[in-house]
């Protein structure tokens, strides 16, 4: 089964990204995982709201705490590390975050570096990425 893909209207600009961030901890984004990952059916994609890049056991502990909370187990192919993060403006309530990996999407995209944890791992908290294939993100304020 295939999802729609997220039509983007505009990306945000560096200011606009700026005041959108402004009091926002963290996003939390949930996607369906590749098919062939059965045990970890769901990608998360944890953006903090920093460029600092935090000692690894600082992160280890965020990373924990954040497992703990929501619920999540098996977590796999766990990256995590300052990267760019472009916002975009769609039909959605809120804007979008977009990890951007690809050389073109870095230079034309206008972004902000933030701490990205990227994993597949389960959870029972996130049926729509799991059961229906929908990609979804939630704001926590701090």
């Amino acid at each position: 089964m295939n999802a729609a893909a997220i039509k983007t209207l505009r990306y945000l600009s560096v200011g606009e990204i700026k005041e959108h961030l402004n009091g926002v901890e963290y996003i939390i984004m949930a996607a369906p995982a590749p098919d062939n990952f059965k045990e970890t059916p769901i990608h998360f994609t944890l953006f903090l709201n920093t460029s600092d890049d935090l000692p690894r056991e600082i992160q280890k502990a965020i990373f924990d705490k954040f497992l703990q909370e929501e619920g999540i187990k098996n977590a796999i192919e766990v990256m995590s590390q300052i990267m760019p993060v472009g916002f975009s403006q769609g039909l959605q309530e809120t804007y979008m975050p977009m990890l951007l990996v690809k050389e073109e999407d870095m230079k034309n995209v206008p972004n902000m570096p933030m701490l990205v944890m990227d994993f597949l791992a389960d959870s029972d908290n996130f049926s729509e990425a799991k059961e229906k294939s929908l990609t979804g993100w939630s704001y926590i304020y701090e």
